[in-house]
């Protein structure tokens, strides 16, 4: 995950370069129709016959033939029209304002010209839109989701966050980050202050602040832990799911080491996560994957497998939605996830029934 102003700028500068390519092909596109369309009417003369026929459909209407012969003078007469009387531009243009052009004079435009001036102004169309879109803004995430993810920022600088004593740090990683204020935005809707009077849940993580003080413990936070503190809550969040993924070691209550194996300790697992089924192992350590999980499809699959497994009796459908979430940090404006988005209840525990 990214600080907030490293994710805005990225969305923004990719949705700005879409854009600003659409608007430049588009723009090509207007400026070929337009020329087009410019040589078309600069190649337009009618025919001797046409000029006639033109000319005598004038004629049928009253006070239209001296206007037509104001307009169109003969070409081997200068300004003199055919009943030899000569007109300035100026008169030319008075004609014009008194009587008006005549729309039937172009009994029609070619297929060719209908198509250019159509092209035209569908292109001049297309181009606004785009342009509405470059300065109206997109879908975006809710505005407490740019909150948490500063926060995880300064939650993700404590090194213990890490799981003992495999070191894996999915949860602050700068590419998986996001998880946090996914999981944050799915369990408590962001708010730091939330509390579920069914489970006791306080903060943004979903464990009870009893679970989370055991958590704390280890983290060496410099105050006793506040699961409403947002700095500690992320804490406590980041700990637990790398813990969820790597496992840890623990000491049991005769003072030997107590391996708790995590989600990457099972070759099925790595298989679905990494393509590769091979579990490092060494003594006293949990076992890991030996590829790291570095595909879409991984990364997502153990997003879903950590929410099961964090919010205890989530549906399958809520583990899906964190992964889809997850997936699309830089998408806001998916189809699914503005769903997903629209259907958050604010109360309890997202897919706990």
């Amino acid at each position: 995950m990214r600080t907030h102003f490293e994710y805005q700028d990225r969305l923004k500068s990719r949705r700005l370069a879409d854009l600003k390519n659409k608007t430049a092909e588009l723009e090509r596109k207007l400026s070929d129709s337009r020329m087009s369309l410019e040589r078309e009417l600069a190649q337009f003369s009618p025919s001797p016959e046409a000029a006639a026929d033109d000319r005598s459909q004038w004629d049928d209407d009253d006070g239209m033939a001296g206007i037509y012969a104001a307009l169109n003078p003969p070409h081997d007469h200068g300004n003199a029209d055919y009943r030899g009387q000569a007109h300035s531009p100026e008169a030319r243009t008075e004609i014009l304002v008194n009587h008006g052009r005549r729309s039937a004079y172009y009994r029609g435009l070619s297929r060719r010209r209908k198509a250019v001036i159509i092209g035209t102004a569908a292109a001049a169309v297309l181009v606004t839109i785009v342009a509405v879109i470059a300065f109206g803004g997109g879908a975006s995430w809710p505005s407490s989701v740019a909150t948490v993810q500063g926060e995880a920022v300064r939650a993700c600088q404590n090194p213990d966050v890490r799981s003992e004593p495999g070191q894996v740090n999915f949860a602050c990683a700068k590419a998986t980050r996001q998880i946090l204020w996914v999981f944050a935005l799915m369990t408590s809707g962001d708010d730091p202050d939330f509390a579920d009077a069914k489970t006791g849940r306080l903060g943004l993580e979903p464990i009870t602040p009893a679970q989370g003080g055991e958590v704390a413990w280890s983290l060496n936070l410099h105050q006793p832990y506040s699961p409403s503190n947002a700095i500690d809550s992320l804490e406590v969040a980041a700990r637990a799911i790398n813990n969820i993924i790597g496992g840890a070691t623990v000491t049991g209550t005769n003072g030997s080491p107590v391996v708790q194996p995590g989600l990457e300790s099972y070759a099925a697992n790595c298989l679905k996560y990494t393509g590769s089924a091979a579990v490092t192992s060494r003594k006293n350590f949990p076992g890991v994957c030996v590829r790291p999980v570095t595909s879409p499809a991984g990364q997502a699959a153990l997003v879903a497998d950590v929410y099961s497994k964090w919010v205890v009796g989530a549906a399958p459908e809520a583990a899906r939605n964190a992964a889809v979430l997850f997936e699309n940090a830089d998408n806001p404006g998916d189809q699914r996830v503005q769903v997903i988005l629209k259907h958050l209840p604010n109360s309890r525990t997202p897919g706990v029934t």
